[in-house]
């Protein structure tokens, strides 16, 4: 696709979702914010309570990847999941509502979406890291991760040694640190642009093994026609934590997103959300299978 300079259309909904055109994305983000589509002067934005200042009166803006059930994926006509939960915490001590939009996951990592004032806030599932913490701030955790590995039944992996042994083809979320973490220990695994279609690579027999978090794993063995063929083969323990995005210095709406995080952890509101999505408590064992469907709950 095409995009004129005289038009200034916003590339949002309609600009491929690939993190190998990810230094495109940014280039499209900014050209967008040139051209009026979002400006990363906060000074005009809109104050919220507290004097934090958001893109959009009323609403805090949150920039996702959708779907990456049981964190965001669309339920009906609406935008459900973990995060929107958290999220919705810190809207609610700000006295708004949220708005979500679904864009390129390079574009959140990269600090693009925000600096063009596309969003205030990033949730997606992303892990802190060093690297992205050179282009966004990011809240206190709020999510204990881990990376997995899914094949099919009778596959005989345990392992990534046994992938490798056995000369099996690796796939990979792109853009994500399953990605880095398999890259890392030497693999080169085949990339996809998000976790549906990583899944239907798997289901397709393009690969023979995928890397992927481990709620997302659980998540889709729950539905009867995954969990028939395939399995969660092993858990790779990279000590990974989530955390909500912001432009870096946004010091007030960071302690905002804070607070809502740490009051709910302390007066048990975390746990309630926790407990909705998994079907088990903070804490639980890797690999405990969820008690209720995150797709099914209200």
């Amino acid at each position: 696709m095409h995009h004129k300079e005289e038009a200034c259309v916003a590339p949002w909904s309609t600009f491929p979702r690939s993190a190998a055109i990810g230094a495109t994305t940014l280039a499209v983000v900014l050209v967008a914010s040139a051209c009026g589509g979002g400006s990363s002067d906060t000074s005009t934005a809109s104050p919220a309570a507290g004097g934090v200042k958001l893109v959009k009166a009323g609403k805090i803006t949150t920039c996702t990847n959708i779907p990456y059930e049981p964190f965001e994926f669309n339920q009906g006509d609406k935008v459900v999941g973990f995060d929107v939960d958290i999220v919705d915490l810190a809207a609610k001590k700000l006295g708004v509502t949220q708005d979500i939009v679904d864009i390129d996951f390079a574009a959140i990592k990269s600090g693009a979406a925000m600096n063009a004032g596309k969003c205030d806030v990033a949730a997606a599932g992303m892990t802190i890291t060093d690297e992205r913490k050179q282009n966004i701030d990011f809240s206190v955790p709020y999510f204990d991760a881990t990376q997995s590995l899914m094949a099919k039944k009778d596959s005989g992996v345990t392992s990534l040694d046994d992938v490798k042994a056995k000369n099996l083809k690796l796939g990979a979320q792109a853009s994500t640190t399953g990605l880095d973490y398999v890259k890392g220990k030497g693999f080169n695994p085949v990339e996809y642009a998000d976790s549906p279609k990583e899944l239907l690579a798997l289901q397709t027999g393009q690969v023979d093994v995928i890397v992927q978090d481990l709620p997302v794993v659980q998540t889709w063995l729950k539905k009867p026609e995954i969990g028939a063929k395939f399995a969660q083969v092993a858990s790779l323990n990279t000590g990974e934590q989530y955390g909500i995005g912001m432009k870096k210095g946004n010091t007030a709406l960071a302690q905002v997103i804070n607070d809502a995080i740490t009051t709910a952890k302390a007066d048990g509101t975390y746990n309630a959300i926790y407990k909705k999505w998994f079907g088990t408590e903070p804490g639980a064992p890797a690999g405990a299978a969820p008690s209720a469907s995150p797709s099914t709950t209200p």
